[in-house]
């Protein structure tokens, strides 16, 4: 957000905040890279200042690639132990943490979340996690979408896997076995994590129907007789977002008629300003056309936390609602006095103030126009600070197909069915879960940052980093089991990373499920056809 950003930076260069303005205004996807500060907004300013005229900059590709954040970068080692009905005691975990060459600004913050995390929806009662944190040669990392919890149901749902197998379990039984149950919420983790409710087996089952899981055997029939490997794979996930600082904004009611809401939120993507203006005209019945949203202006955004950790609609939505509340409150009392009723007579129909079983009504241009309209009374304030943090989870299942010929790994089939609480927009929410998905598919099957033994970066470009095209993603099959959260008055969860968690999990298992005619049993993301073609030459080696 820009009010942190204008406090680093004012800092960095000895001034005082009020005398730096920072506009970001809609910046496009920032997934975590974009938060931080980096050393070249000082710099630029330095010049500026220096030269005594503007002075402009833009990151190329591959500036981008040597010097901004990037993420994921653990070795983890992960061992659990369980009785002999299956029963999950306890979890060991350490997780081995790249942060770079420089340290970023929440770089050690990233492992220690995913280590709260460690024990996902399962009822574990014991847990013992050690981050060990280095500097490398590599570019500073940090959070990137999700920012620790997809590196925690990575681990988690790898080894629930490996339990199955060694167990003998069905894959889905033993994670039903396992599930924290809707009676023992709220739910205090070993890591002092509080659920507040969830019904993890009930979004499980659904995505198990919706996939069709019991009738995958005649689908992997079927791919063998063109020469295919076909795998299955599953992930259940939960994640914790919306904690932390709150939000203060207003809703206001301009001269013409319309209303802005200023609000220090960040949208770069998710659509915030078809959902809070969703709100808005939901308390005053207008067209949601007539309500526009100011963000990303320290000149008129005084405070505000910015976007990130899935927060800005469970806390700004929650917002922007108070706010609307009192604006509603204000100008029934303004609409009262002109039409001479009480305000408890005055309701809002079809643009306009009402008096209640008349068609006696007055504009909301009519209102704003009126000697007693003070500008206080045309704006309404709003302030939420959450609790405690939201906790969406869900299950992910994914069905690959393999040339064992290339280890070209192509998605085939792919369903998951989240619980995000109460929905304001199911379409930006349907966008966010493909998005993240997306996202999900290219850590799972190609995207990698390469350096030679010099500390030379090798990917510095699209030309060698390879992302997620449509032609390697399929249609998504998306349900919701949504039950409310009880953290905020709304019912919401955070909704922009969680296609992120339990994607990548899903991804792996359906290809390591494929690849065990072989006898493979693990593999290392990304599992590129050359790593996948390389594990099946070693396997047939083996055999021979």
């Amino acid at each position: 957000g820009v009010n942190g950003l204008q406090e680093s930076v004012s800092g960095v260069l000895g001034i005082e905040a009020s005398n730096l303005r920072v506009v970001t205004h809609d910046v496009g996807g920032g997934f975590g890279t974009k938060t931080f500060i980096y050393r070249e907004y000082p710099l630029v300013l330095e010049a500026a200042r220096r030269c005594g005229r503007a002075v402009g900059w833009v990151a190329d590709r591959t500036e981008h690639f040597l010097g901004d954040a990037q993420g994921r970068d653990n070795i983890t080692k992960a061992e659990m132990a369980l009785d002999k009905d299956g029963k999950f005691l306890a979890l060991r975990v350490h997780i081995l943490a790249d942060l770079g060459a420089y340290l970023s600004q929440y770089g050690p913050y990233i492992p220690w979340l995913g280590a709260t995390m460690a024990t996902g929806p399962y009822d574990i009662a014991k847990v013992h996690a050690v981050c060990t944190a280095v500097y490398t040669h590599s570019v500073p990392v940090d959070a990137y979408r999700g920012a620790g919890r997809p590196e925690a149901a990575y681990v988690l749902e790898r080894l629930v896997d490996v339990c199955a197998r060694e167990t003998g379990i069905a894959r889905e039984e033993i994670r039903a076995k396992n599930f924290i149950k809707p009676s023992q919420m709220p739910y205090s983790t070993p890591t002092e994590r509080v659920f507040d409710v969830g019904e993890f087996e009930g979004a499980m089952r659904k995505a198990l129907e919706k996939a069709e899981w019991s009738r995958f055997a005649a689908r992997r029939d079927e791919a063998k007789k063109r020469g295919r490997l076909r795998g299955i794979g599953m992930a259940s996930y939960i994640e914790c977002t919306a904690w932390g600082e709150g939000e203060t904004g207003t809703v206001a009611l301009d001269k013409d008629g319309g209303f802005t809401i200023v609000i220090g939120t960040q949208s770069n993507g998710q659509g915030h300003a078809t959902a809070y203006a969703q709100i808005v005209a939901q308390h005053l019945d207008i067209d949601p056309a007539h309500v526009r949203m100011v963000q990303g202006d320290t000149d008129i955004v005084k405070t505000g936390a910015g976007t990130g950790g899935s927060r800005s609609i469970p806390v700004g939505a929650v917002m922007v609602t108070r706010a609307s509340e009192q604006l509603a409150e204000q100008l029934r009392k303004l609409a009262g006095e002109a039409l001479e009723v009480a305000s408890g007579d005055i309701e809002f129909a079809e643009g306009a103030a009402r008096v209640i079983g008349t068609d006696r009504t007055i504009s909301f241009a009519d209102i704003a126009k009126l000697p007693q309209a003070k500008p206080e009374m045309l704006t309404g304030g709003g302030e939420f600070v959450p609790p405690d943090a939201t906790y969406p989870n869900g299950t992910h299942v994914c069905e690959v197909e393999i040339d064992p010929d290339t280890g070209e790994t192509q998605i085939v089939r792919y369903t998951v069915c989240d619980d995000f609480g109460m929905t304001l927009n199911p379409l930006l929410l349907q966008g966010q879960v493909h998005g993240g998905i997306a996202q999900g598919v290219g850590q799972a099957l190609m995207e990698q940052t390469v350096y030679d033994g010099d500390g030379q970066l090798i990917t510095a470009s699209l030309m060698d980093y390879q992302v997620p095209r449509a032609e390697n993603l399929v249609r998504f099959d998306f349900e919701t089991r949504n039950v409310p959260s009880t953290t905020n008055p709304l019912g919401l969860k955070g909704a922009g990373e969680a296609g992120s968690i339990g994607s990548t999990p899903a991804v792996v298992n359906a290809v390591i499920d494929a690849l065990s005619l072989y006898g493979i049993t693990a593999i290392d993301m990304p599992a590129t056809p050359s790593k996948i073609f390389g594990k099946i030459a070693a396997a047939g080696r083996k055999a021979n």
